[in-house]
């Protein structure tokens, strides 16, 4: 079973995050970059297929937690997987992506869903990459598995997958 990160990642990385500052909304393109103007949009990727991606061209993600369209994933999980989110207005989507919308966090964060299911990125992923299919982690006792979001509607099963576990201290959880 092949570890998503150690404990010193967890801290590097969680670090790293706060030392950027990000507010955690994807809602807008940065600068310079091949960016979509639609907040979802289809790429296609290697060995996996026709992707949903934000506007940065980062991979979508959802989760076998968020049923119902509620979001599970908050707090440390939330330092791996970044809820989608939209400051305001009505998120947008490219042909063949599916139907956005816009689903309230427990937090007060507009999350973008599509076809009702919240979606996320991984920051383990950069634009073009999909690394996080198929991982499994845990959070606060909840055990999670993620998988891409195709542009077909349904969720990625190739490309990048396999019985990941995160990275943890103690009991296999973040």
């Amino acid at each position: 079973m092949k570890r998503l990160l150690t404990p010193a990642a967890v801290v590097a990385v969680a670090l790293g995050v706060a030392a950027c500052g990000s507010s955690g909304s994807n809602d807008s393109a940065t600068p310079g970059s091949t960016a979509s103007t639609d907040t979802v949009a289809v790429k296609s990727v290697d060995g996996v297929g026709k992707v949903l991606v934000d506007a940065n061209g980062m991979a979508l993600y959802t989760s076998n937690r968020d049923a119902g369209g509620t979001p599970a994933c908050d707090g440390a999980c939330t330092t791996f997987w970044k809820p989608l989110t939209v400051a305001s207005g009505t998120p947008t989507a490219a042909s063949g992506a599916g139907k956005v919308s816009v689903v309230t966090r427990a937090d007060g964060m507009r999350q973008v869903e599509v076809n009702g299911k919240p979606v996320y990125t991984f920051t383990q992923d950069s634009p073009g990459k999909v690394t996080g299919n198929g991982v499994s982690d845990a959070f606060a006792g909840k055990h999670f598995t993620w998988t891409a979001e195709m542009a077909s509607g349904s969720s990625g099963s190739s490309g990048t997958s396999g019985s990941n576990r995160g990275g943890y201290s103690g009991g296999g959880e973040y």
